[in-house]
């Protein structure tokens, strides 16, 4: 029986509408959390109720190498007012470099475009950050 380790938080592929990005460096905003609200009822003394009144997703964020301009030009759409929602499936990999499973982010679209400071004195290659807002994820 073959031992389940964990897997390696290096190995991932990203897509946007089904089409392969290459090259990301980076995926941070992974979280998910539920606010919860106490509540104390009159007459009980020994706890205080907790209400889940809704889950919060902080934005996505993909870092790559500067390549192309596709994800710039998604959020020049979104400033000129024009926004188009797209999926953002994340899948990670075992070491074989198959599928282990995914992260579906739904109705994503970017909200914030970063470029590294640009260095002479560097050997660093220039780099993007992008920031999706979303209406949360599924692991499948």
């Amino acid at each position: 029986m073959a031992r389940p380790d964990p897997l390696r938080g290096f190995r991932f592929r990203i897509e946007i509408d089904g089409v392969q990005q290459g090259g990301f460096m980076s995926v941070s905003g992974i979280e998910r959390e539920t606010k919860i609200e106490p509540y104390r009822e009159g007459g009980i003394n020994d706890f205080e109720h907790q209400l889940a009144v809704g889950t919060v997703y902080p934005p996505l964020v993909l870092k790559r190498g500067l390549v192309d301009p596709d994800l710039w030009n998604w959020h020049q759409d979104v400033i000129g007012g024009t926004i188009e929602r797209r999926t953002i499936t994340l899948f990670i990999l075992d070491d074989a470099g198959e599928q282990a499973w995914h992260l579906t982010v739904e109705g994503a679209f970017p909200a914030k475009w970063t470029g590294n400071d640009l260095d002479a004195t560097s050997n660093g290659i220039a780099a993007e950050s992008i920031e999706f807002v979303h209406h949360g994820w599924s692991r499948q």
